[in-house]
């Protein structure tokens, strides 16, 4: 090639270069301005004193140090105090892991039923991904008024015509209940998600291996064990990390249940409190930032893990 058609071949490389660049440029701003700076900004507001004193300077606010974070671990709503106060930081792992296994155990029980064939299936799945597809503030309005503590309240009503109460209760707002409520409401709100991973992947097993398995004698809870299972779980894995990431990050579900009280308070309403109510917002940042760094560990977890083996 002659060194005008180098040239010119450069040139083109360098126009599809610049024009790569321009037709990023947007999502890259976008990407930085509500991702990336938000996330360095946390990071240095939790080093520092911030409030409504000195929040319209913020960046000549004071440094505190790892100050913010010796308060949010030495607070009372956050550390644990006893079987009768988890604390924030014990409730969200209780809180996290209960719903997202419920939730896996759910999906996959009703991803076994609906990769069965029978007449109205598409219905069926229809119907079961009401709960994941439904806006998060009508169905806590629903669930609210259904548990509503007066005698008018739907269970309340039903329990009190069939005699098995004489008085109305505050399901919502009796510790210990309230948590395995919101538990339960959250497995229910995000069980189809996982019924889509499952049954994604239960359709994809060859049905060959089930047919040797039945010429072989094996009953259905053997080809379950021997063959579903072993090929689900690697999904499983998956799901179950993916979900308890997200579960243990979520915000709206509890604060529209209960407000973060009578023993529902996880980390992100602890964040929202710090900052929103106390406005405190350095110690607000600082419990993002361990919130952050537990949410990492998960994620490394499942790249190392899960992902290395689905390459594998």
């Amino acid at each position: 090639m002659s060194i005008a058609g180098t040239k010119k071949v450069k040139s083109r490389k360098a126009q599809e270069a610049r024009l790569a660049w321009i037709l990023i440029s947007p999502t890259a701003l976008i990407v930085f301005g509500l991702v990336i700076f938000p996330a360095i900004f946390s990071i240095w507001v939790s080093f520092h004193d911030v409030g409504l004193n000195n929040l319209n300077d913020v960046f000549h606010a004071p440094f505190v140090g790892f100050e913010n974070y010796r308060e949010v671990i030495n607070d009372y709503a956050f550390k644990f105090q006893g079987l009768n106060n988890w604390g924030a930081a014990v409730t969200t792992i209780v809180y996290s892991f209960a719903s997202t296994s419920l939730a896996v155990l759910v999906g996959l029980a009703a991803s076994l039923l609906l990769n069965r064939p029978f007449k109205g299936r598409g219905v069926a799945r229809a119907i079961f991904l009401f709960p994941y597809v439904a806006p998060i503030v009508s169905i806590a309005f629903v669930w609210r008024w259904i548990l509503d503590p007066r005698p008018s309240g739907v269970v309340n009503d039903i329990l009190m015509s069939l005699n098995l109460i004489e008085l109305p209760k505050a399901y919502l707002a009796t510790r210990g209940l309230s948590l395995l409520i919101v538990i339960l409401l959250d497995a229910w709100r995000y069980f189809p998600f996982c019924m889509l991973m499952i049954l994604a992947r239960l359709q994809a097993i060859d049905n060959t291996l089930y047919e040797a398995a039945k010429v072989d004698g094996a009953n259905a809870i053997q080809q379950f064990f021997a063959i579903t299972l072993p090929e689900l779980r690697y999904v499983l894995g998956a799901t179950f990390l993916l979900r308890l990431m997200w579960t243990f990050n979520k915000f709206d579900d509890i604060f529209l249940y209960t407000g973060g009280g009578f023993g529902t308070k996880v980390l992100p309403v602890l964040t929202y409190e710090f900052s929103f109510r106390l406005y405190d917002f350095g110690r607000g940042a600082a419990t993002a930032m361990i919130l952050l760094l537990i949410l990492a560990l998960f994620m490394t977890l499942y790249v190392t893990t899960v992902m290395k083996n689905v390459e594998d």
